[in-house]
């Protein structure tokens, strides 16, 4: 038996760039499973339109939580991530510690479509 968390961020109308900066929280049962992200426009008449998914690794992130990290200094970078064969990342991304959290904020490349990509941050 697989369960499969869907979550949704609020439509963004008239709007070819937008931003949702929404902010959704996500139970995880296996730490070792990337998170699917699927992007998508809003028609009223037709069928929703897929513009391109991505899959977010959280490999990197949890890593990071396990270090015990309390005493580094503010906004030291922990951990970098580069784009691979193996990630959807179109640049660098870095765990960083903020404000007594990991934050890591990923630039995705979207696959499945011609091209596109989204802003996410983790924390």
């Amino acid at each position: 038996l697989k369960l499969v968390q869907s979550l949704k961020t609020r439509v963004v109308k008239n709007n070819c760039n937008p931003e949702w900066n929404d902010e959704l929280t996500l139970s995880i049962a296996d730490l070792r499973t990337p998170i699917g992200l699927s992007v998508y426009d809003k028609d009223t008449v037709t069928d929703h339109d897929k513009m391109g998914d991505a899959v977010i690794d959280i490999e990197p992130y949890i890593e990071c939580l396990k270090m015990g990290l309390e005493s580094l200094p503010e906004g030291c970078v922990v951990k970098r991530v580069y784009p691979s064969r193996t990630n959807d990342l179109a640049d660098e991304s870095q765990c960083v510690w903020n404000k007594g959290k990991i934050i890591q904020n990923m630039h995705l490349r979207l696959k499945n479509v011609e091209c596109g990509e989204v802003e996410i941050q983790l924390e």
